[in-house]
């Protein structure tokens, strides 16, 4: 998955996953080795125990990783089968293999889930693809199936890097999925008008006047789910706007895959205009947000994306699901 702008600051769990992400220093690895022979076998010597849900115990052979892409389904799920439009919530443990060490770099199950969809690892694709929602799934990706020889320095992964995952896949979402309730605005006014058809990134047409001077919420369309609260893993469809350029900047649309983050969270995982706007939010909801640069990027901007200190953005943001953390 790639993305024009990072709305959050994605974690080292989050960009392993996807092909092309690597902004996040790796996380501090525990390590365990001692001097072995390499072993051609060695990937299918790699064992994972435990109940779908809870973190597995896995063992890695202190041997040198070989070649081969090993796949195995520990529990098999009986929920919908994953296709390549799919984007997944799922929980997982990551460990680098490098020589005969091995070395666990993330573990969700005790934070919260990740979205993994998009442009995945050619391994990682392998792996899922064809797999039943509900399913625990060891994969061992050897790096001509990760990040080939040049790895990725900074994610801490090295040519010779040999992923090992161990995925409990939650729950699956189409590239399409979006707000499922009642329309209840469509903007206008003093903000922009939105108009989309289900399944599809809306369009803004903005006003002559300009931008509120404070965050504004509006609800398009409001959800019958829960309420999005403090703390929860939210997953969503977002395309944002710069109200000056009256340009979209980012969008999950065309990523192929919504976008998770903590709401709440601390640090912050998404601008302060999104923490504030959606929170108390129901699940289902579209919903629009006027964001001033205080509750933006402030004073920095971000270039990158062409915005500037005095930017407003606009986004609209259908809210798919939300998980309880832990």
């Amino acid at each position: 998955m790639r993305r024009s702008l990072a709305l959050i600051a994605i974690p080292l769990l989050a960009c392993v996953v996807l092909a092309g992400c690597g902004s996040s220093k790796p996380a501090a690895s525990s390590s365990s080795s001692s001097s072995a022979s390499a072993s051609p076998g060695a990937n299918t010597a790699v064992t994972a125990t435990g109940s779908f849900g809870t973190a597995p115990k896995v063992v890695i052979p202190k041997a040198k990783p070989g070649s081969s892409l090993e796949v195995r389904t520990l529990i098999q799920g009986t929920g919908a089968t994953l296709t390549k439009s799919d984007a997944m919530a799922a929980n997982f443990v990551l460990y680098f293999w490098t020589g005969t060490t091995s070395a666990l770099k993330a573990n969700t199950f005790t934070s919260s889930p990740t979205v993994i969809g998009g442009t995945m690892l050619p391994g990682l694709e392998s792996a899922l693809i064809g797999k039943k929602v509900g399913s625990r799934i060891l994969a061992v990706i050897p790096p001509a199936q990760g990040y080939g020889t040049s790895g990725n320095s900074q994610l801490g992964i090295t040519g010779s890097t040999t992923l090992v995952f161990v995925i409990d896949v939650l729950k699956s979402y189409s590239d399409t999925a979006s707000a499922t309730g009642a329309q209840e605005s469509s903007g206008g006014g003093t903000l922009p008008a939105v108009s989309a058809k289900a399944g599809t990134a809306p369009t803004l047409t903005f006003p002559s006047s300009s931008p509120p001077s404070a965050l504004v919420t509006r609800t398009l369309v409001k959800g019958n789910g829960p309420k999005v609260v403090k703390g929860e893993y939210v997953i969503a469809q977002y395309t944002g706007y710069i109200w000056r350029t009256k340009k979209v900047f980012g969008s999950s649309w065309s990523s192929g895959s919504p976008f998770g983050f903590v709401i709440g969270a601390s640090p912050e995982q998404v601008i302060p205009g999104w923490d504030k706007g959606l929170e108390g939010q129901t699940v289902g909801s579209r919903v629009m947000l006027s964001i001033p640069p205080a509750e933006g990027y402030g004073s920095a901007g971000a270039s990158q994306a062409g915005i500037t200190s005095k930017d407003t953005l606009v986004f609209v943001v259908d809210i798919i699901d939300a998980f309880k953390q832990g």
